[in-house]
């Protein structure tokens, strides 16, 4: 695990990977090492939160929430103005009450009666409203991917702890009593000398999307501002809500979406930094729709005592070990799968000897789980909002883990292998995957220096 104990990320790396280093329009940034100071929550104390963003996954989180009682949900920011309205009648079920709304999520930031915010915005409007809320002093629970480039993820972190923030990641594997089992057992070194890993996502939930023209924005949608740091577009509808996930302007695809998951818990269960990725795909299920990132990919992590195989597929729901989604660590002795619904551990065998084959460990029956871990993952989050203590998928945890996939979508979007410095984090010898790190912000909008 000491892998994951580093340096901090130099200044100039990140200047240099995320473009201008000053602070967001429109807010300005406490001295070095200062945030407001928030009050202590204690055990019974009412926690004031706040929404940035309320989307599909921003409802589930908000629910989620709301199932906690010591909380209230006093503000909501939301650009789309029917789902601000969705979003202050679900409050207002739970509680009696209209939370306040708001297209800017910076007024938010500015109200002292708030604690924490829920950043589950589309992934390009992760890293600047977690930044400010740390600068603001507010804790944090932000949805994965943590961030659009490896660059944003580092401010992320270092905002954190100069502010000394609580900032979980909505990576609600971690909260899962049957991942940190399966976890455990590969850490425990029973099925031996690890040989290879593979983590995949098969989603026949998923499929094309088409290829409508561009048109006016919808009533009631502040487009512009939901484009923020992004590049100014025409609008489309299969750019905006849900879909976003598909255009590199504002995610990573597949890769990012669910590696954000599945790679998470390899990096969880073996604790070593890439070294190097390659990766291969292409638009072969759905040429025709007007999707960037690849509908099939396959990358290869490499790592310094192992190789990591990412599979995907949009419109495929049959993967390796029959499964849609999951991740296979393959030993020595014996091969561990777990999903979301529960894991396994099969023998590997020796070759057939005078008494038939043999098995090089007792296999393990699937332990499966009904657990509700997206709640116990919001759960968490309070209880360390209370004590300060680091939470389940703490940020830099939520950074780390989804580096792999960031280096493999910049392997596939440069066409060639990219090495990576750990210590640096930063691409090895080659200045065009090196822009990549980073991401360009449209004016006025810039990342925060921290």
């Amino acid at each position: 695990m000491n892998n994951l104990t580093r340096r901090s990320f130099l200044g100039e790396t990140a200047k240099a990977a995320a473009g201008a280093a000053v602070c967001a329009v429109g807010a300005a940034a406490p001295s070095a090492g200062t945030a407001p100071t928030a009050r202590r929550v204690g055990a019974n104390d009412k926690i004031a939160i706040a929404m940035i963003g309320c989307g599909g996954q921003g409802k589930a989180d908000l629910g989620a929430f709301l199932r906690v009682p010591e909380i209230d949900c006093l503000a909501v920011a939301e650009v789309d103005d029917g789902r601000l309205g969705e979003a202050v009648r679900i409050v207002s079920a739970a509680r009696g009450r209209d939370p306040q709304g708001y297209r800017d999520f910076r007024k938010i930031l500015e109200r002292k009666d708030i604690q924490a915010v829920v950043v589950a915005a589309p992934d390009h409007w992760h890293a600047l409203p977690t930044i400010l809320a740390c600068q603001a002093g507010k804790d944090v629970y932000v949805e994965k991917p943590l961030a659009t480039s490896i660059a944003e993820g580092r401010a992320m972190v270092r905002a954190a702890r100069r502010y000394n923030r609580v900032v979980q990641v909505g990576t609600q594997q971690r909260s899962s009593d049957h991942f940190q089992d399966a976890v455990a057992f590969v850490r425990s070194g029973e099925i031996g000398k690890l040989r290879f890993v593979r983590a995949w996502a098969c989603l026949d939930w998923k499929g094309s999307i088409g290829a409508p023209a561009d048109q006016d924005p919808p009533a009631g949608v502040d487009y512009d501002f939901w484009l923020g740091p992004a590049p100014k577009r025409p609008f489309n509808p299969m750019r905006f809500h849900h879909n976003f996930r598909w255009f590199w302007d504002y995610s990573g695809g597949l890769q990012v979406d669910w590696g954000a998951h599945m790679i998470d818990v390899v990096l969880w269960a073996l604790g070593e930094s890439p070294v190097g990725a390659s990766a291969v795909g292409g638009k072969f299920g759905y040429p025709d729709d007007i999707r960037e990132t690849p509908d099939t990919q396959k990358s290869l992590i490499e790592f310094k005592t192992f190789n990591l195989l990412w599979e995907h597929m949009i419109g495929c729901g049959v993967g390796p070990w029959q499964r849609e989604h999951g991740v296979e660590f393959h030993g020595q002795n014996g091969i561990l799968v777990v999903d979301r619904g529960g894991w396994e551990v099969y023998s590997e065998t020796d070759a057939l000897g005078p008494n038939g084959r043999v098995y090089r460990m007792t296999a393990r029956p699937r332990q499966t789980s009904s657990q509700d871990f997206h709640f116990a993952h919001v759960r968490n989050f309070v209880e360390c909002l209370k004590t300060r203590a680091k939470p389940a998928g703490e940020v830099e945890m939520g950074h780390l883990s989804i580096i792999p996939s960031h280096l493999a979508n910049i392997a596939y979007r440069v066409g060639r292998r990219v090495r990576w410095d750990a210590e640096k984090e930063d691409v090895i010898g080659d200045p065009e995957a090196h822009r990549l790190v980073g991401r360009a912000y449209r004016s006025p909008w810039a990342l925060p220096e921290v």
